[in-house]
């Protein structure tokens, strides 16, 4: 049987974008219980206040939301715990070298669901925006808006 087109899952960080200067980018595994991939292919997961830190040689997720699964009974997950991120061991060496200047964090931004199915989580090496940045990049926003718009006018 041909297999059916699932629609595709993307959960993103939208404020990581605004808050931080985004500079290398990873993509890793999820290590997951069978009622949190459910949910997550429900859309029922947020990244708001989700960052990465680095215990032991491993790669952790922390405050990420992935609410309880509705027809999960006591096997049901727990919605904010702490979940292992999946990267080689280079990736995690670099990613450890990086961090220890300041200002600089692993941010979360995008968990998808790949084509085998696997929920993949993007996350990023990223530094801290100060708030003059910030208020360029709304202003870049606004100007790219305001030209969409006379654009869309003229024709």
């Amino acid at each position: 049987m041909a297999k059916e087109k699932q629609k595709t899952i993307n959960i993103k960080n939208r404020k990581a974008e605004f808050d931080y200067f985004l500079l290398d980018k990873y993509t890793a595994g999820l290590v997951l219980t069978g009622t949190e991939i459910k949910s997550i292919r429900l859309g029922k997961a947020s990244l708001v206040d989700t960052y990465c830190i680095i215990l032991g040689g491993e790669v952790w997720v922390k405050n990420m939301n992935i609410a309880q699964y509705f027809y999960g009974t006591y096997n049901n997950h727990a919605a904010r715990r702490d979940r292992k991120l999946l990267l080689n061991r280079k990736e995690i060496n670099r990613l450890q070298n990086a961090i220890k200047s300041p200002g600089t964090t692993i941010v979360p931004t995008l968990l998808f669901i790949d084509e085998n199915g696997r929920a993949k989580l993007d996350i990023y090496l990223a530094k801290g925006k100060h708030s003059y940045d910030k208020r360029e990049t709304l202003k870049e926003k606004e100007d790219r808006k305001s030209i969409d718009r006379q654009f869309k006018h003229n024709y």
